[in-house]
C-alpha cells in the first residue's frame, strides 16, 4: 500500500529542491550501489533497486513529481482515487470525500477542485496510466544499440469480456437509481437555508451501470493486472540514467480512452576499458619505456574494433590522442563522438642484474638534452638559487 512506501526523495537521497541533474547523479549512484550484477542472488539489493527505479520514475518526470509533492504516494498511485482512472478525480475512498464536506456549506462551489461537487462522467473515456520497467545494458549495447525483452507489469482490458466486465452473453445495465451519472443529489435542510448536494452514488459505486452478471476472470471489473514481455528497440547512443518512452505501451485507456505509455528507466553496466563523457570515450594504454622513447606501432581497442597507431618518439606520460569519429553514435542524430587515448607509461619493476647494469650504461650515456622538462627544471634551479 502507498503508506507502507518510504519517501521517494530519501530513497534517492535528496532533498525537494533538487535540480533535475542533481536528481540524475543521485539516481545514478543508487542504481549502481543496488544494481543486481554487484549482488547476485540477493533479494534484499533486488528489492532496493527497484524501489530506487521506481523513486526516479516518478521524480523525474515533471508532471508525477508535482503530483508526488502534493498528495505524496497517493497522488502517484494508479490505485488510488475515484474509479483508479487517473489523478484528477479527486479525494476519495480511504479520505472519503473531501468534496461533499465543502458542498454541504458553499453549494458545491468548489467544483472538481477537491473531488466533489460536480463529478465527471463515469462514462467518459480516460487515458490509462503509464506503466515502467527497466532494462540492464551492456557498454556495448547502449552504444551501438539493440533490442531488449523487458518484462512490464501493467494493466488491461480483460479478453474474456473485452472489457465489459460482464459475462459472455450479457450486459450490464444503467443504474436506475442514478441513471447512468454515478452521483445522486439530495436536498438538506439547514439554518442558511436549503443546500444541494452531491455523492457517489451506493447502488452502482459511481460507476454507472449495474452488472448482473459479472466476468468470472475479472470480477466484473473488465480489466486484469498481468505481467507481459515486451521487445524494445533501445537506439544507439543511449546513456546511463535516461528513461525510453513507448507509447502507448502502458495501462489501457478506459472507456476506449486511450493507453498510458511505458517508461524505461536505462542502466548501462561499467565497461573494463572504456567510460564516456557524453558521445566521446575515453581510455587509457599502457606502453614500456622503450615505446616511449623510440616509437611504436601499438594496438588500440575501439567500440568498432581494433586499430593501429603509431606512436612518436618521445611520447610522454599522460599524452593523449584522438581517434576521430571513433566514439558513441549521437543519440538520434547523425555523427559520432570521438575516442581519447591517454597514454600511461609504465615503469619496469622486478629487474634482473644484468637489466640494471644495462640501464645503469643507458643512464650514463644520457644527457640534459635528451630530457625537456629536466633540462627546463634545471636551468629554473640555477636561476631560483644562482648557480
Amino acid at each position: 500500500m502507498a503508506q507502507d512506501k518510504r519517501d521517494y526523495y530519501d530513497v534517492l537521497g535528496v532533498d525537494k529542491s533538487v535540480s533535475d541533474e542533481d536528481l540524475k547523479k543521485a539516481y545514478r549512484k543508487a542504481a549502481k550501489k543496488y544494481h543486481p550484477d554487484l549482488h547476485p542472488g540477493d533479494a534484499e539489493a533486488e528489492k532496493s533497486f527497484k524501489e530506487v527505479n521506481e523513486a526516479y520514475e516518478v521524480l523525474s518526470d515533471k508532471e508525477k513529481r508535482a503530483r508526488y509533492d502534493q498528495f505524496g504516494h497517493a497522488g502517484v498511485d494508479p490505485n488510488f482515487g475515484a474509479g483508479g482512472g487517473g489523478y484528477g478525480g479527486g479525494f476519495t475512498g480511504d479520505f472519503g470525500d473531501i468534496g461533499d464536506i465543502f458542498s454541504q456549506f458553499f453549494g458545491g462551489g468548489f467544483g472538481g477542485g477537491f473531488g466533489g461537487g460536480r463529478r465527471s462522467n463515469p462514462n467518459a473515456p480516460r487515458r490509462g496510466n503509464d506503466a515502467s520497467a527497466v532494462v540492464n545494458l551492456s557498454f556495448e549495447e547502449a552504444a551501438k544499440g539493440c533490442k531488449k525483452t523487458v518484462k512490464v507489469t501493467k494493466i488491461d482490458n480483460c479478453t474474456d469480456c473485452g472489457g465489459s466486465g460482464c459475462e459472455k452473453g450479457s450486459t450490464a445495465k444503467t443504474c436506475p437509481v442514478c441513471h447512468g451519472s454515478g452521483q445522486v443529489s439530495s436536498v438538506q435542510r439547514t439554518p442558511f437555508g436549503q443546500i444541494q448536494t452531491q455523492q457517489v452514488c451506493n447502488n452502482c459505486h459511481g460507476s454507472g451501470k449495474i452488472i448482473d452478471k459479472p466476468c468470472k476472470t475479472c470480477a466484473g471489473k473488465g480489466r486484469i493486472r498481468h505481467t507481459v514481455e515486451q521487445t524494445v528497440e533501445i537506439p544507439a547512443g543511449i546513456d546511463d540514467g535516461q528513461v525510453i518512452s513507448v507509447r502507448g505501451g502502458g495501462d489501457a485507456g478506459v472507456n476506449g480512452g486511450p493507453s498510458g505509455d511505458l517508461r524505461i528507466n536505462v542502466n548501462v553496466r561499467p565497461h573494463p576499458i572504456f567510460h564516456r563523457d557524453g558521445y566521446d570515450v575515453y581510455c587509457e594504454i599502457p606502453i614500456t619505456f622503450t615505446q616511449a622513447a623510440l616509437g611504436a606501432e601499438i594496438t588500440v581497442p575501439t567500440l568498432d574494433g581494433k586499430v593501429k597507431f603509431t606512436i612518436h618518439e618521445g611520447t610522454q606520460p599522460d599524452d593523449e590522442f584522438k581517434l576521430k569519429g571513433k566514439g558513441i553514435q549521437r543519440l538520434n542524430y547523425a555523427g559520432k563522438g570521438d575516442q581519447y587515448v591517454k597514454i600511461v607509461v609504465e615503469v619496469p619493476h622486478d629487474l634482473s642484474k644484468a637489466q640494471r647494469e644495462k640501464l645503469r650504461e643507458f643512464e650514463d650515456a644520457m644527457e640534459d638534452k635528451n630530457y625537456r622538462k629536466r633540462k627546463s627544471f634545471t636551468e629554473k634551479l640555477k636561476e631560483f638559487f644562482g648557480d
